[in-house]
Parts: C-alpha cells; sequence; structure tokens
C-alpha cells in the first residue's frame, strides 16, 4: 500500500481510553463561525483538555486568541487532503499537548505556519504574544525557495538548528509537525513521499533521538518504514496480525512479577509494552522466528529509584537473569536524557521477557524528552542560586548540539553542510574522554584523538604532532573509549599543518572541515614541525650521507642503517653485515644478532663511526607504577639535553610499569649521564639499552 495514512499502525505511547480525535470533524467544525468569548473554541478543547492533563494551573486565555488568529488567517487555505488547513496546527498541537509542552511552546505551534502561509507577520506575532512565542514561530519557519533556490531545504535546516541551539522547543515543534504530516504524506505522488521519509530519516528520527523525544521517533520510524521498505512492512504486519494471542505469555510473566512486587512490599505498576513495527523487524532480524515475548516488553513503573534496584534484587532473585541483557542506565544515563534499568529475565517454561524499570517522571523523560523539562529558560525560583558563569543553566544544550552548531559555522556551502549534517547525525551515542587538565571533551563513539584535537583547541589542531591516551603515546588516529584520558601534544611550530591521512581519522564534521579547508587553502604539501618524530623508517637512514651514522670502509658506496634490535651508538664496537639490495646493516659488536649470522656464514663487513659523536638510543626504564612517573621520567630526559623521538608506556603488569623511549644525543659520551638520571627517579629501578630480538637474517 502506498499511502502512509492507511498503514500507520497505533501511535506508541497513546494514552489509554482517549479515542483518536477526528481532525476532519474538528476542522470542519472550526470554520462554522465564532464562539463565546468566555470559553475556548470547541475545535481546541481537546488540545485544552490535554494540556490541563500535564499543567492543572495553566492559563488557556492565550491558546484561544492563538487558535483565533491562527483559523481566521488559515481561512479558505486547504491541506491536499482536501481538509481546511487549521487542521494541521491543531493536530501538530495536540501532539505536543499529549507529550506535555508548556503554554508557550503550544501557542507557538498554532502559529508556526502563519508567517510563512499567510498574511500575519513577526511583528504582528511579538506584538500580540510576546518575544518567546515570536522566536519559535520564526525558527520553524521555512526559507523560500525563490530566494535560496535548491539551497532552501538544507539552509531551513541550518537556520532551525541555529534557532534550536537557542531554544530547543523550536525543535519540538519541527519535530510534531514533520509527524502530523508524515501521517498524512500518503496524497503525495509515491516520489515525494520518498524524498521527505528519507530526509525524515537521516536528520528528524536521528534528531528526535538525541533530544529524547521517543514517543515521536518510533512513530516516525513506523510511517518511514512504510514508506521506504512496503515489502518488509507489510510482511512484519502480517506477522503481528498473525499472532493475535502472542503477548499472552508476556501477560503471564506480568502478573508473576506483580505478586513478587507484592510480596515484597513495592508499589510499582507493571504494563506490557508493544513492540513498534521497526522494533519487531528488528528483532526478527536478530533472532530469526519469534516467540510471544518477543512481541513487547514489560514495563515497571515506580516511584523511587531506589525502588528501581529494589524491583530488580526481586526479580533477579525470583527469576531467571539473562544477566547479557542487563544495562544500568541510572547511574550512567544515556546522553539524551534516557535513563532505566533494562534486563531480561526467564520463566519457568523457557519464555524470556525483556524488562525495564524505571520511575513515572523517568518515564516521561523517556517518552518525551526535551519537551517534558517544560520551560528550561524559565527564571529561577526565588532562592535559587544562579549558575557560576552568570548565566541561566541550560540543560537542553548537550555536548552534540554544541558541536553541530560549532562546525556549522565552517560549512558555508550548503552542500558541505546538508552531507555533514547527515553524517553527523548518523554517529549513534556519545561518549567523554577526559583533558589532563581536568576539563571533560564531549564526542560521537566512534571519535578518534583527530577529533579530540580540533574539539579542543579548533582550528589550533593542524599543529598536533602526537597524542597520549591514558599516560600511554598512541598514533592520532586512535579510536578513543568513554573514559579515556587524552593529552594533546601541538609543534610549537604554528605554520604546521595537517596530514591528508587525518581525513581518514577523523569522525566529527568540525574535523573534517577544518582539514579539508587547510589542505585547499595549502595545496603545495604539509610543512612537517620540526619536533615532529621521524618515520621509524626514516630513523634509521643512511649513515654515509650522515655524519651522525656508521660509515663503510669497505663498501664505501653501500646504504648504512643501524639496526633496530640493539641500536648502536658511538663508541660501541659495531660490525656490519650485508643486507638484501647491497645495503649494509650495523650491529653492536655484542648484539645476538650478530652470532646468528657468523652461524650462517655470512662475512662481516668491516665499519667505523663517522667524526661527527651525535647519535639515537633507545633505552628501557624498569619502574613500580606511581602517579607522575612519567610526566618525571620526560622531565629528567629533557633536562639531560635528549630528544624524544617516540615512546610506549606498556600496560602496568604486578605494579610493574615499562618504558621504551628512542632519544636522539648530540653527544654520544652524554648517554652514560642520562641513564644515571633516568635510574634517580623515583620508582625507576632499571635502565638499560634496547635489546629487542632480530628479524631472521635475510639472505644476501
Amino acid at each position: 500500500m502506498s499511502s502512509a495514512e492507511a498503514t500507520n499502525p497505533a501511535p506508541p505511547g497513546r494514552r489509554r481510553g482517549r479515542p483518536r480525535i477526528d481532525l476532519r470533524r474538528i476542522g470542519r467544525a472550526a470554520l462554522l463561525g465564532p464562539t463565546a468569548r468566555d470559553r475556548l473554541p470547541d475545535a481546541i478543547g481537546h488540545v485544552a483538555e490535554a494540556h490541563r492533563a500535564h499543567h492543572p494551573d495553566a492559563d488557556l486565555a492565550v491558546l484561544r486568541r492563538a487558535y483565533v488568529l491562527a483559523e481566521s488567517s488559515h481561512r479558505g487555505q486547504f491541506r491536499k487532503s482536501g481538509e481546511p488547513y487549521i487542521t494541521h496546527p491543531l493536530a501538530v498541537t495536540l501532539i505536543l499537548a499529549e507529550l506535555g509542552a508548556e503554554t508557550t511552546t503550544l501557542t507557538a505551534s498554532l502559529l508556526h505556519d502563519t508567517v510563512e502561509d499567510t498574511e500575519v507577520t513577526l511583528d504582528q506575532v511579538r506584538e500580540e504574544f510576546g518575544e518567546e512565542v515570536c522566536y519559535l514561530v520564526d525558527g520553524v519557519t521555512k526559507l523560500e525557495k525563490v530566494d535560496y533556490g535548491a539551497a532552501a531545504e538544507p539552509e531551513t535546516f541550518r537556520k532551525m538548528l541555529v534557532a534550536t541551539g537557542n531554544d530547543v522547543r523550536v525543535m519540538s515543534i519541527k519535530l510534531a509537525d514533520r509527524l502530523h504530516n508524515m501521517r498524512t504524506l500518503g496524497v503525495m505522488r509515491p516520489e515525494k513521499q520518498a524524498r521527505i521519509a528519507r530526509v525524515t530519516r537521516d536528520v528528524l528520527i536521528p534528531l528526535a533521538e538525541r533530544l529524547g523525544v521517543q514517543a515521536l521517533k518510533t512513530e516516525l520510524e513506523d510511517l518511514v518504514f512504510a514508506i521506504l521498505h512496503p515489502a518488509e512492512y507489510e510482511n512484519t504486519r502480517a506477522l503481528i496480525a498473525a499472532n493475535p494471542t502472542a503477548q499472552d505469555a508476556l501477560a503471564a510473566i506480568a502478573d508473576g512479577v506483580r505478586s513478587v512486587l507484592r510480596d515484597a512490599g513495592i508499589t510499582a505498576e507493571v504494563l506490557i509494552r508493544p513492540r513498534h513495527f521497526v522494533s519487531v523487524h528488528r528483532i526478527r532480524l536478530k533472532r530469526g522466528e519469534l516467540r510471544g515475548t518477543d512481541f513487547g516488553r514489560l514495563l515497571v513503573l515506580v516511584g523511587e529509584d531506589a525502588d528501581c534496584y529494589g524491583v530488580l534484587g526481586e526479580l533477579h532473585t525470583c527469576f531467571t537473569p539473562v544477566i547479557s541483557e542487563f544495562k544500568d542506565f541510572i547511574a550512567a544515563p544515556k546522553f539524551n536524557l534516557y535513563q532505566s534499568l533494562h534486563t531480561a529475565v526467564a520463566a519457568p517454561d523457557g519464555a524470556v521477557a525483556e524488562v525495564l524499570i524505571r520511575t513515572h517522571q523517568m518515564h516521561k523523560v523517556a517518552e518525551a524528552g526535551v519537551v517534558a523539562l517544560g520551560n528550561p529558560y524559565a527564571a529561577p525560583p526565588e532562592g535559587a542560586e544562579p549558575a557560576e558563569d552568570g548565566e541561566r543553566a541550560d540543560p537542553t544544550r548537550p555536548g552534540w548540539l554544541s558541536r553541530l552548531l560549532d562546525w556549522q559555522q565552517s560549512a558555508p556551502d550548503p552542500d558541505t553542510f546538508w552531507t555533514s549534517l547527515r553524517a553527523d547525525l548518523a554517529q549513534d551515542g556519545e561518549i567523554t574522554v577526559f583533558r589532563c587538565d581536568g576539563g571533560t571533551l564531549a564526542l560521537p563513539a566512534g571519535a578518534t584523538c583527530v577529533d579530540a584535537a580540533y574539539e579542543q583547541y579548533g582550528e589550533e589542531a593542524h599543529g598536533c604532532i602526537g597524542a597520549r591516551v591514558n599516560g600511554r603515546l598512541v598514533p592520532l588516529g586512535t579510536v578513543l573509549d568513554d573514559g579515556d584520558t587524552v593529552q594533546l601534544l601541538l609543534a610549537e611550530d604554528s605554520g604546521s599543518g595537517p596530514s591528508p591521512d587525518w581525513l581518514e581519522h577523523a569522525r566529527t564534521p568540525a574535523a573534517r572541515i577544518a582539514i579539508s579547508r587547510w589542505l585547499s587553502a595549502h595545496p603545495e604539501g604539509v610543512k612537517v614541525p620540526a619536533s615532529v618524530p621521524r618515520p621509524p623508517s626514516a630513523a634509521v637512514s643512511t649513515g654515509r650521507r650522515r655524519a651522525a651514522d656508521a660509515v663503510v670502509a669497505a663498501l664505501p658506496e653501500a646504504e648504512v642503517r643501524l639496526a633496530g634490535c640493539c641500536t648502536p651508538v658511538p663508541p660501541d664496537s659495531v660490525t656490519g653485515f650485508e643486507v638484501r639490495g647491497g645495503n649494509v646493516t650495523v650491529h653492536r659488536a655484542q648484539c645476538p644478532a650478530v652470532r646468528r649470522m657468523e652461524a650462517l656464514g655470512r662475512a662481516p663487513v668491516a665499519v667505523r663511526w663517522g667524526e661527527t659523536s651525535a647519535c639515537r638510543v633507545t633505552l628501557v626504564a624498569e619502574s613500580f607504577g606511581r602517579p607522575r612517573l612519567l610526566a618525571d621520567l620526560t622531565e629528567a630526559i629533557a633536562t639531560a639535553g635528549a630528544a624524544v623521538v617516540s615512546a610506549t608506556v606498556e600496560p602496568p603488569s604486578e605494579q610493574r610499569v615499562r618504558h621504551t623511549y628512542t632519544l636522539r644525543l648530540g653527544d654520544a659520551a652524554e648517554l652514560p649521564a642520562l641513564m644515571r638520571a633516568m635510574r634517580d627517579v623515583p620508582g625507576v629501578y632499571d635502565v638499560t639499552r634496547a635489546q629487542r630480538p632480530a628479524q631472521r637474517p635475510a639472505a644476501p
């Protein structure tokens, strides 16, 4: 079936006992004439009822005035379905009222299309309803195609997101607006249905998820599913219809849960939550054949946070828990305000039921997200302490929104913005990493050290030369985990820039846009900072051409490399062996590799040190673990005049830590003093030259 309206399942989260409202009838009634001034028009009586259910003391007079203006301005306009246009703002307002939106949001919702589609102006809205309502209406007003052409849609979303950064209620109205449009999309041409559904899937549904408005998100997912995947949708619908008694198994487990909690003295409401269509489809893909308990979940609602854990303990005691399904989103809430305990228990017959445990307030927030916050911009109650920075605290400005608002400023091209927005919203989840100065960075899951650098330093991150994660030097492409501690190392040379391969590691639009802009502005290439460590292959470059390395007496044209297994330095006794390609590798005379090569009959090549005494050496420091050990060792090395080329810190083993440093010294004679200085660092019990196993000698 091509009509989304015809195939739409009942919206999840709708209150039991309240019949679905006939908006067509309401729209026709709205055109019958004026009503008495002392009561609300009948057409918005349902809105008033839903609003008063959440806000018993709400002043409905402003809603009456907003409705009168909306109805009179839209009079004579009709939707493509033939309905009076006023049915649309009424439906959008009713959606928000049922979610618990406050009066200002509902007022703006009634007026959200007046400036765009009628003669009403923003000045008129501001004069009659105030600055806040005017801001919300302006935030959801589309930009004209006649002015922006093909860029109208992305630029409208940019405008809307910027407005959301100042007042999240803008996006609440947009989500409800898109939900009602999706409910009635069946009158559109199939190709237009598909285009709108794709934008809904790529942009609006992720935004609903990030704002925590699950009631809107789940219904939008089902509507998009019906349009973009009609065959799978129909199969899922048929599967649900063919199992009308599927929830009997859940009902039996629910009765058992009620009995257990009643005996434990825990007051709780136990409900069966049917899965929406997309959820059933995903479960079927994951598990194959479905059992009755797979068509829904149990929801346990209690009064206090502590009761949630009490319920969990009783369930895990009286039923067989499925430990792998346990998740605690109360102690560690999701980034979109969601809090709940998730678990699964098995009944005596082996049926497994998923269980959600939360308080009534948590449930309200889980369904309505930021809408449940009321007006987050209202002045604090008398006596409340102001925020430390003197500004009002805004719980609706999470890290993902702040990042989005930052990077969109660097994307003046609508196509870049539109592509980056979809990519950003496709990132699932968020992590928090700690900076070495005690601050935190909020990043999308899968972010790397490159993303952290641009999040912390902006364009100064162009000069990033390395990173330490949890005290260990790591490549910039390292993926970060939630809770990691990150120290980013910047070059002193402000003219340095990123490498093109950073684009492969960047996950956030801010990093990708900044790197791409720098590379476009510097087509001549990257200027490598002097303090950037050379790649390992360059670390053993030719001694013949560099006075710091060995020279060959017998083979003056050969390229000389210092062996990585023993890293010889002047004045070590050294010997060389010819390897594939005519090159010569130089080892310390006592290196085990020398004995292996001699046993294979390989003839040594006479080598000697050049005139310079500069050298490169790898040292291994064995120590007991303690705070600031890495910092103290690094300081000792710097004080001794050595330059750190690279360093690694192995994970602690039995309270012992191994640090491996590759260092550059101006004079090899300074090496003994350097090693003594490192041994003097508290906690370090030995410092030795590296003796790594050499690879099997290659045939000459």
